[in-house]
C-alpha cells in the first residue's frame, strides 16, 4: 500500500475479523438508557414460522428480530427486546464496573497517549499520523522534504465532532501531492462518503461520491478519482471513473461485474503507471489492466476467470509479475509479456514447504513474502541474478514480520513490521546494501513492561484425526502450572492469526492467565492446504481443532476443565457457538463477538448483502442438498439444544452488514428458553455502530475492559 493511501478500508466480501470497539467509561449508549433496573433477563416471545428446504421443515420462532424493513430497524418490537437485553447486560454488570474501570484504566496507561507513526518519505513530502494527549482519533500531517513547517492534511477528530459514531475509509493523496480524497462512515454501516480536499488552499472541492466502499485512486495525471460504489445489498460490483469538477451523474463505469458473488477492487501498479482493475470471491480471480494515464482507453485482460484459480498481478518495465495457484496450492510467482498476458512463465515454483503469500516489486529488486512452518518469511531477489536469494532473518522463534509502508518504487532500504507475543509492535529499517535492521521505533508502554517477565511457546496438540495444530501460548514466567488460560482462535478465509503482541493481554496475563492462539484449520497459518482443509464440508475440522487444542493444553498441564475461557469474532464467533455446543463443560466463561451463527437462514437468503460470495467459503444451500444438510449439522444457532451452556457474553451492531444483528440476538433469545443451567447470559447491542462495534481508540479499549472484566467475573476471579 502506497503512504500516500494513508488510511485503508478492510472490504474482503465475507464475514471478515474486524477490531471490536465499544462505548467508553463515562459514555452510556443513547438507545440502551433506562429509567428502571430490571431485576430478571428479557424473553424474546416465540412467533410461529418455519420454512423448508430439500424436505426439511425448520422452526424459527424467532424469526421475528429481523425486522422486515432491513436495513432500516424501526419495529418498535425488535428495538424494545435490543433495548432490553442492553438494559440487563447494565444491571448485571454494574456490580464490576469498579472492576471495569480498574482494568480501563490499566489499559489505558501501557497505551502512549501523544503517539506518533514512524515517518516515511514519499516523493517531495514526508508523511506521519498523531494521537493527540486524550485523543480517540488521529491527525494526519506531512511535511515537505525540503523542510518547512508540518501541514496538517485531515484532522479524524474534527470530523468525527457531533457524530456517536466515526470511522476513516479509504485516504489518497494525489501523486502531484495537491490533493487529497479521503471516505468517511458515520453510522457504521460501511456505507462511506469521499470528499476531495485541496491541500494547497485547504478547500474542499464541490465533488462528493456517496453510498461507496473501497479505495479512492488517482488517475489520469490527477485529474480523475477511480472508486467503487455500494449497491443495495453492500456489493461492489463497479469501478467507476470520477472526473473532478464533473457531475457524479456523469461518472464513468470503467468495469461492471456481472456476478454478484463476485466483488472489484483498483489499485495502481508498483510504477503507477498502470490501472488495475480486480473482480473475484473467495476462491476465482480476473484481472484487467488500462493505462493510469488513460483510463477510458483499452483494456488488456490478463487471463479469463477460471473456477478455483487465484491470481493477482503487478507491472515493472511492460512485464507481468502474476502471483497464482493455478498449480500448486501454495502459489506460485510467475511472469508474462503484455502482448501475451495469459502465457504464464514459473520464476518462483509453488513449494509443499513454504507458502507464497505475496510480492512486491520495486526498482532493482522484488520482495517475496511468505510463511514457513507458520513463521512469516521475508526473501529479497533481484531481477538480473534470478538464482540468488536473501532473507531478512529475526532473532525470536516466534514472531510476526513482514513489509510495511513502502510508497517509493526505487528504495535502498525496506520499512518492515515486527512483534511478537513478549515484544512490542516494532518499526524497523532494512538496510540493502549492508543487511543491517535499524530499529527506528518500539511500542512504548507508560505504566512499564519488562519482556524478561514473560516467556511465549509453541505447543502441538494432536487433533482427533491425528493432525498437529500448533498453538501459540504467552503467560509470566511465574505463573503456576494449572492456572486459567484463555483460548483464542479465528479459524476461516484463510486468515492466519498473528502471534504478535497486546498491551490489553497482560491485564490477564499479570492475572495468572496463560493467553493462547489455536492456529486452526480454516486459516492459512500452515499453508494454502490447511485453509481448505476447514472450509465448505471440512468446516468441522475447524470446530473440532479448536476443542481439541483445549484437551490437548489441559493434558499438557497448562489449565484445568473449566479454567478455560474463549473468545472469537465473527466467523469466530460462529466458532464459539459451535464448540460450546460440542463441548460446553469445558469453558469457564465465552465471549462471542458479533458471531455468524446462524449459518444456514443467513446463507440461503441471497438477498442479504454478502450471502452470494459466501457461498465458495460455505456451501450454497440453496441449490445444495448435501450443502443445506452438512451446514445444519453445525449451525451454532440451529444446534442449541437442552442442556447447560457455559456463561456467555455476545455482542452485535445494529447497523452490522456482515453479521446482521439479528444473528445474535436469535442466538442469545433461543439459549434463553433451551438452556438448563443458570449462567450469565449477556446480549450487548451497539445501537450506533456496525461489525467493528464504536469507534475511537478509548471506546473500544473499555469494551475489551468489560469483556475481561466479565471473565474475571465468571472465573471468580474479581478479588486481586
Amino acid at each position: 500500500m502506497k503512504l500516500r493511501d494513508f488510511a485503508s478500508l478492510a472490504l474482503a466480501a465475507s464475514l471478515s475479523l474486524a477490531p471490536y470497539a465499544a462505548s467508553a467509561a463515562d459514555e452510556k449508549d443513547k438507545h440502551s438508557v433506562t429509567t428502571q433496573v430490571p431485576t430478571s433477563p428479557p424473553v424474546a416471545g416465540k412467533r410461529e414460522y418455519s420454512y423448508t428446504r430439500h424436505g426439511v421443515t425448520i422452526s424459527d420462532p424467532w424469526n421475528w428480530l429481523r425486522d422486515q424493513s432491513y436495513p432500516t430497524v424501526d419495529d418498535a418490537d425488535v428495538l424494545k427486546y435490543l433495548e432490553a437485553e442492553n438494559a440487563w447486560f447494565e444491571a448485571r454488570m454494574a456490580p464490576n464496573k469498579e472492576l471495569t474501570d480498574q482494568l480501563f484504566e490499566e489499559m489505558k496507561a501501557r497505551i502512549k497517549e501523544d503517539d506518533s507513526t514512524v515517518p516515511q518519505k514519499d516523493g517531495d513530502w514526508i508523511y506521519w499520523s498523531e494521537f493527540e494527549q486524550g485523543a480517540q482519533y488521529r491527525k494526519h500531517f506531512r511535511k515537505s522534504v525540503s523542510g518547512g513547517e508540518a501541514q496538517l492534511m485531515l484532522d479524524e477528530n474534527a470530523l468525527a465532532a457531533g457524530h456517536d459514531y466515526f470511522r476513516l475509509g479509504a485516504a489518497s493523496v494525489s501523486k502531484s501531492g495537491r490533493y487529497l480524497a479521503y471516505s468517511t462512515d458515520t453510522n457504521g454501516s460501511e456505507r462511506y462518503t469521499a470528499r476531495i480536499k485541496d491541500l494547497e488552499t485547504g478547500e474542499l472541492l464541490a465533488d462528493e461520491l456517496t453510498n461507496l466502499r473501497g479505495g479512492l485512486t488517482w488517475v489520469a495525471n490527477d485529474g480523475a478519482l477511480v472508486y467503487g460504489p455500494s449497491t443495495e445489498e453492500w456489493r461492489t460490483l463497479e469501478a467507476k471513473l470520477h472526473v473532478i469538477g464533473t457531475p457524479v451523474d456523469a461518472d464513468v463505469t470503467l468495469y461492471k461485474e456481472a456476478d454478484e458473488s463476485f466483488g472489484v477492487g483498483a489499485g495502481l501498479s508498483a510504477q503507477e503507471d498502470w490501472l488495475i482493475i480486480a473482480t473475484g470471491d473467495n476462491e476465482t480471480s480476473e484481472v484487467r489492466l488500462v493505462r493510469a494515464d488513460d483510463p477510458t482507453g483499452e483494456q488488456i485482460l490478463v487471463k479469463p476467470r477460471r473456477k478455483g484459480v487465484e491470481y493477482a498481478v503487478d507491472v515493472r518495465d511492460g512485464v507481468l509479475y502474476v502471483h497464482t495457484n493455478d498449480d500448486h496450492v501454495n502459489f506460485r510467482l510467475a511472469t508474462a509479456s503484455l502482448d501475451n498476458p495469459g502465457a504464464w512463465t514459473t520464476l518462483i515454483g509453488g513449494a509443499d514447504d513454504f507458502y507464497l503469500t505475496g510480492f512486491s516489486l520495486f526498482k532493482k529488486f522484488y520482495v517475496v513474502e511468505g510463511r514457513e512452518n507458520g513463521l512469516d518469511q521475508i526473501e529479497i531477489r533481484h531481477y538480473d541474478d534470478p538464482e540468488h536469494s536473501t532473507y531478512i532473518t529475526f532473532p525470536e522463534a516466534s514472531y510476526v514480520a513482514g513489509l510495511s509502508n513502502n510508497p517509493e518504487y526505487d528504495v535502498s532500504k525496506l520499512r518492515l513490521g515486527y512483534e511478537s507475543m513478549v515484544t512490542p509492535d516494532s518499526v524497523y529499517d532494512y538496510h540493502l546494501a549492508t543487511g543491517k535492521l535499524e530499529l527506528l521505533k518500539q511500542q512504548e508502554i507508560p505504566s512499564g513492561y519488562d519482556p524478561s517477565l514473560y516467556k511465549t511457546e509453541r505447543v502441538t496438540i494432536t487433533a482427533r484425526d491425528g493432525t498437529q495444530v500448533p498453538v501459540s501460548v504467552v503467560m509470566r514466567k511465574d505463573r503456576k502450572p494449572g492456572g486459567p488460560l484463555h483460548l483464542y482462535a479465528y479459524g476461516a478465509y484463510g486468515y492466519a492469526v498473528p502471534p504478535g503482541f497486546s498491551t490489553s493481554r497482560l491485564s490477564l496475563v499479570d492475572r495468572g492467565f496463560a493467553f493462547a492462539i489455536a492456529h486452526i484449520r480454516g486459516g492459512d497459518d500452515l499453508g494454502r492446504r490447511w485453509y481448505l482443509q476447514g472450509k465448505a464440508f471440512e468446516r468441522r475440522n475447524t470446530f473440532n481443532d479448536f476443542v481439541d487444542a483445549a484437551n490437548g493444553l489441559i493434558a499438557q498441564g497448562y489449565t484445568e476443565k473449566g479454567k478455560i475461557t474463549a473468545s472469537g469474532g465473527s466467523a469466530g464467533g460462529e466458532l464459539m457457538g459451535a464448540v460450546i455446543n460440542q463441548a460446553p463443560e469445558l469453558f469457564g466463561a465465552v465471549v462471542a463477538h458479533v458471531p455468524f451463527v446462524d449459518v444456514v437462514s443467513t446463507m440461503l437468503d441471497e438477498t442479504l448483502p454478502l450471502t452470494p460470495g459466501e457461498w465458495q467459503e460455505w456451501g450454497n444451500p440453496i441449490l445444495d442438498k448435501e450443502a443445506f444438510a452438512y451446514m445444519l449439522s453445525y449451525s451454532p444457532y440451529d444446534q442449541v439444544v437442552e442442556k447447560d451452556y457455559p456463561p456467555l457474553l455476545v455482542t452485535a451492531g445494529l447497523n452490522d452488514p456482515r453479521v446482521t444483528y439479528w444473528e445474535p440476538a436469535k442466538w442469545v433469545a433461543k439459549l434463553r428458553d433451551v438452556k438448563t443451567d443458570n449462567n450469565e447470559l449477556l446480549l450487548k447491542t451497539n445501537m450506533g455502530a456496525g461489525h467493528g462495534g464504536k469507534s475511537g481508540r478509548w471506546n473500544s479499549l473499555y469494551e475489551v475492559a468489560e469483556e475481561y472484566a466479565f471473565i474475571l467475573w465468571q472465573l471468580g476471579l474479581t478479588k486481586e
